[in-house]
């Protein structure tokens, strides 16, 4: 495995640092033709610089049946999800910290696996996502409780046996008291996942079991517990919004705002809408509002769902403490196929004119609110 992992409480991991090749994009431009980037091997790769740090966050993990489907081609009699995440790879594992989404829980190797509505998917997915470099997973979502507290502790126990550290819901009161903590480049970064509500017909099964109170008062208590477990920087992963809107709403906005005016908090990531928002800047600090779906497979593909984000950021110290000094996104897409990949579109040869249309669309939508020095690769 090609990430070292160094965890307090029940958490994640320490990377190199690495960019994407090619430079900024400009919204309004032509998208320019295709070039592959060249990658260099981790083993060549300088070590990040001291006093610094990259984190990646992307959005919904959710497996749809074909997504399971394609895993049992690939795998060739077995559940083998790592080549549909293979184009976001290295990316993903040149972060020091890499948060991935786990939208959807994970149903024991011999279950029944379901779809929409109550989502139950292979276990083989922790496997394929600590495969690709992810270190961590929020898992506060609408779909926590879809198969009840077993559901929930499945898994976990998944993301455990794949040494992928997790917050946003818990299998006892310990676990759900025990900030997730991560030594990432010999910095302690705090974790903390927070969701709207869970679908009418499921809930919570004890009041510790799952992180449902999406207010300004409930992230900033749990930020301060990390921060009290040593936590030096914070990220809120949040649940939110409304699905297949691309604005943020209101009370995103405002929740954004109130949130990190606090300095428990120093970054937002968000997800749940399955199509990309805006990212916003206030003072010196980032809300990403929704990174679309990473990986998806709707029944009815609507072209937006198939697009999502990675945002990457890296943080430096200065006087005045760790702060994002240099944000970027990086547009993505579920290339239907056959077969089902997900790949980085400023790599990716796709059909040129899919690219086109979704690297037109994301700038235009992630770049809305006019974010001050926002540049993707």
């Amino acid at each position: 495995m090609a990430r070292v992992r160094r965890m307090v409480g029940i958490c994640g991991v320490a990377l190199v640092v690495a960019g994407c090749a090619g430079g900024p994009a400009q919204v309004g431009e032509p998208v320019p033709p295709f070039h592959p980037a060249t990658v260099t091997p981790r083993d060549e790769r300088a070590a990040a610089p001291a006093n610094t740090f990259t984190v990646v966050a992307t959005g919904d993990v959710l497996i749809h049946p074909a997504l399971t489907e394609q895993a049992e081609e690939d795998g060739g009699g077995g559940r083998d999800f790592k080549p549909l995440f293979a184009g976001i790879k290295p990316v993903i594992e040149a972060a020091d910290l890499a948060i991935c989404h786990m939208e959807v829980p994970l149903a024991p190797a011999d279950g029944t696996f379901e779809g929409y509505p109550l989502f139950y998917a292979p276990p083989e997915v922790a496997e394929a996502v600590a495969a690709t470099g992810y270190d961590t997973c929020s898992t506060a979502s609408n779909h926590t409780f879809d198969h009840g507290a077993e559901g929930a502790r499945t898994t976990l126990d998944a993301l455990d046996a794949a040494e992928i550290g997790h917050t946003g819901s818990a299998r006892n009161e310990q676990e759900a008291n025990t900030p997730l903590v991560t030594e990432v480049n010999g910095v302690k970064v705090g974790q903390v996942s927070f969701t709207f509500a869970y679908n009418q017909g499921t809930e919570e099964p004890t009041p510790w079991a799952g992180n449902d109170d999406l207010t300004v008062d409930a992230v900033l208590d749990a930020a301060r517990k990390a921060r009290a477990a040593g936590a030096e920087v914070v990220i809120a992963s949040l649940h939110w919004g409304i699905e297949d809107q691309h604005e943020p709403t209101d009370e995103q906005r405002s929740t954004a705002e109130q949130i990190l005016a606090d300095p428990a908090v120093d970054l937002i990531v968000g997800h749940h809408a399955h199509v990309v928002q805006p990212f916003e800047k206030f003072g010196d600090k980032w809300v990403a509002y929704g990174l679309g779906n990473s990986v998806a497979k709707h029944e009815e593909p609507r072209g937006t769902t198939e697009e999502g984000l990675i945002a990457r950021f890296r943080f430096t110290k200065s006087d005045v403490g760790w702060r994002v000094d240099k944000a970027e996104y990086i547009p993505t897409l579920v290339d239907l196929g056959p077969p089902i990949r997900l790949v980085d579109l400023t790599t990716a040869n796709v059909d040129a004119a899919r690219r086109q249309e979704a690297l037109e669309r994301t700038d235009g939508v992630v770049m809305s609110l006019d974010p001050p020095g926002l540049t993707r690769p």
